[in-house]
């Protein structure tokens, strides 16, 4: 049974709390699992939700600061550990190669797994796979930082009715299904187009063109809402969004559901983030994100 969630392992920005772990994203994407932003005690996190070295197949890092980072050492070490048996691929900013590099290989261990790494250069696909693409897109931060989407392909969507006024049913449907026509019925005739899913994560930025072409249309967009709104000014000079910003981006770009995360510990109540996403004028699902939880990505 495919299974499409995001484990939240840790949503603090910068300094973690008693009750937020510095960040950690884990998408399950039917067989396949993205590791974003994996900082320090995301190995520990992964643990405590279940999740295990054998479930990622690539893992992608949107900048070099710490809180999103540092936990890349312990996790590339598990997965040669654990000698997780397919390859693993890393994407993350091109500039940061040497932080990459220092990471991989903190400390001496045994190389068991074929991890490749994919830096990125610029705008566009990072990979193309028969289940998605994975994009990925520049965003405004003091250092190169990129957010990641991923796109499922479009694919059809079989109208009960228009089958039955042609006839065709049981094994034949299947048939049709492989083949593109059957018996002179189209594919196209008895079927609409089902828009592919899509998913995009936006860490560290101020509002960009990035931002909101990560954000269009997306079933799930996983954003950073580092302050609240009193503390705009903030935000855009240390390179952050605000709860209000965040959520209007959402707004604008017709997105399903809305995961706000990457708090300040300066704030208490996480409530304070739901009011403000609302009263930006988001009215879709909405989630304030809670270390070691589950987040269904909304069914097609």
């Amino acid at each position: 049974m495919s299974v499409r969630e995001l484990v939240v392992l840790g949503t603090a920005s910068q300094v973690p709390t008693r009750h937020r772990n510095h960040n950690g994203y884990v998408l399950r994407w039917d067989g396949q699992g993205i590791l974003f932003d994996p900082g320090e005690g995301t190995q520990r996190q992964m643990l405590r939700a279940g999740v295990a070295a054998h479930d990622l197949h690539r893992i992608c890092v949107t900048h070099f600061h710490g809180d999103h980072s540092l936990g890349l050492a312990g996790v590339i070490q598990r997965i040669n550990l654990d000698q997780v048996p397919h390859p693993v691929t890393a994407h993350y900013p091109a500039s940061g190669q040497r932080f990459f590099v220092r990471l991989r290989y903190a400390t001496a261990y045994r190389e068991t797994v074929d991890l490749t790494e994919a830096p990125v250069t610029a705008d566009g696909p990072l990979a193309v796979t028969p289940d998605f693409t994975l994009e990925a897109r520049r965003l405004s931060h003091p250092v190169e930082s990129y957010g990641y989407r991923l796109v499922e392909p479009d694919g059809r969507r079989l109208l009960p009715e228009r089958l039955a006024a042609h006839g065709i049913k049981g094994p034949d449907v299947g048939r049709l299904q492989r083949e593109g026509v059957l018996g002179g019925v189209a594919l196209d005739a008895v079927s609409e187009v089902r828009r592919g899913q899509r998913f995009a994560f936006v860490m560290d930025t101020r509002l960009c063109d990035g931002v909101h072409a990560l954000a269009e249309g997306a079933d799930m967009l996983v954003i950073e809402s580092t302050f609240l709104d009193e503390d705009v000014r903030l935000a855009t000079d240390h390179g952050h969004l605000t709860a209000g910003q965040a959520a209007a981006v959402a707004r604008d770009a017709g997105v399903r559901h809305l995961v706000l995360t990457h708090f300040s510990q300066r704030y208490s109540d996480p409530a304070a983030f739901e009011r403000q996403a609302r009263a930006a004028g988001f009215d879709g699902e909405l989630s304030i994100a809670q270390d070691l939880t589950r987040v269904p990505v909304p069914k097609r």
